[in-house]
């Protein structure tokens, strides 16, 4: 869990920025959407599987500027 400490001289906005950072960087929110809702394994399997086609699509359409 993200924990942060007031420095000195260091106003409240500047305490909750830094602990905002803080978790955006622990991926604790992420986590939690992710397991908000139930997903069976194969549909894990099956949503990488569709990400991974998508991003080599990606990939093979970009032409080098040689």
């Amino acid at each position: 869990m993200p924990k942060v400490e007031l420095r000195h001289n260091e106003s409240q906005e500047q305490l909750l920025r830094r602990f905002r950072k803080e978790v955006m960087k622990s991926k604790v929110l992420a986590d939690v959407r992710r397991k908000r809702w139930f997903v069976s394994k194969s549909e894990v399997k099956r949503i990488k599987m569709k990400k991974a086609a998508r991003r080599q699509r990606r990939v093979s359409r970009q032409v080098p500027t040689s």
